[in-house]
């Protein structure tokens, strides 16, 4: 299968940033794994609900024709998806970049030979700023 890729994330309201960070990291591998974030874990994580339900944002991810293959991303721990996927690279924004979760997760999929590659962060598009527009507060 060659070098196995996994980009976790919301993916709610899907927007350049997504489409952004999936086709960089479809440069960077042979098989490349979306995870969507699960709507009960974006809740926890966030304090708020995801705009999209779970189901319709895993759609859209598969749809775009980017990605092999989509999951439910479970956990807020990406070194526990680790363990069920085995990929090789996992893809993030560089606002993970430095951070105590980035570092963690650095050293842990480093020692099972694996690594993670860092984007450079749409700032121009969030869902944060998104979803503050649609509620009037931006």
């Amino acid at each position: 299968m060659g070098v196995v890729g996994y980009a976790p994330g919301v993916y709610d309201m899907f927007h350049i940033g997504h489409l952004n960070i999936l086709r960089r990291a479809r440069e960077h591998c042979d098989h490349l794994i979306a995870g969507v974030v699960e709507d009960d874990v974006v809740t926890r994580i966030k304090g708020r609900p995801p705009v999209v339900p779970q189901d319709e944002r895993m759609e859209v991810v598969s749809a775009i024709g980017i990605v092999d293959e989509v999951v439910s991303d479970w956990s807020s721990d990406k070194f526990e998806l680790w363990k069920q996927l085995r990929y090789d690279v996992l893809f993030k924004g560089d606002d993970w970049k430095g951070t105590e979760k980035g570092l963690r997760l650095e050293k842990l999929l480093g020692e099972v030979g694996a690594r993670v590659h860092y984007f450079p962060y749409t700032a121009s598009t969030s869902s944060t700023d998104l979803r503050r527009l649609l509620e009037g507060t931006l």
